[in-house]
């Protein structure tokens, strides 16, 4: 019977100058111009910086840990692309029975009219999230792309109905654009 050896495995991720990266115990903390954001370091998997590249490696890599290492060095990737230029998913008001009103107050954003249903719908967001309402345009701007990806799907969630026929009844909030992509 052959003897497994231990296989070292790294991936580099190169760190713009305008961004930072600390290790605080079992996560990163990365700082940029547009905010900060963290993300929890797997088990077996150690992350360190040398010079201007964040080096993920393991020891003892199995198929498990290179694949954790693929994942957190995509997910520090996105964080750098949010603390630097920022994230912005974009919507669109789509009302053909009844006349929607959509709005934000504070840190809500509220759905009149939704169906004709006397109650609007309201959606609470972070502080950290920007969202703007322009006519039939929703706008959501955040530094992390979880968080805005995270709050468009409550605000489609939030309009969505089940019992009516969707080619028909297409009153709703839509996803546009995620983050410069085009749905279609």
């Amino acid at each position: 019977m052959a003897k497994k050896t231990k296989q070292t495995y790294e991936e580099r991720v190169e760190l713009p100058s305008s961004v930072t990266l600390q290790v605080v115990g079992k996560s990163v903390v990365l700082k940029g111009p547009k905010g900060e954001e963290s993300e929890a370091i797997p088990k077996n998997v150690c992350v360190k910086v040398e010079g201007s590249e964040v080096v993920i490696f393991s020891n003892d890599s199995t198929r498990r840990e290179k694949r954790l290492i693929g994942t957190l060095a995509a997910h520090i990737k996105s964080i750098i692309h949010g603390v630097t230029d920022g994230c912005t998913y974009k919507m669109k008001v789509c009302s053909g029975h009844f006349p929607m009103n959509v709005s934000v107050s504070g840190n809500n954003l509220v759905v009149k009219n939704f169906f004709g249903e006397k109650a609007p719908r309201t959606l609470e967001f972070p502080s950290t999230v920007k969202v703007k309402v322009n006519g039939d345009e929703v706008v959501i701007e955040s530094h992390s792309r979880k968080v805005a990806g995270q709050i468009a799907a409550n605000i489609e969630k939030l309009t969505s109905r089940t019992k009516y026929d969707k080619r028909v009844f297409q009153d709703g909030i839509y996803i546009v654009s995620k983050d410069g992509k085009l749905i279609e």
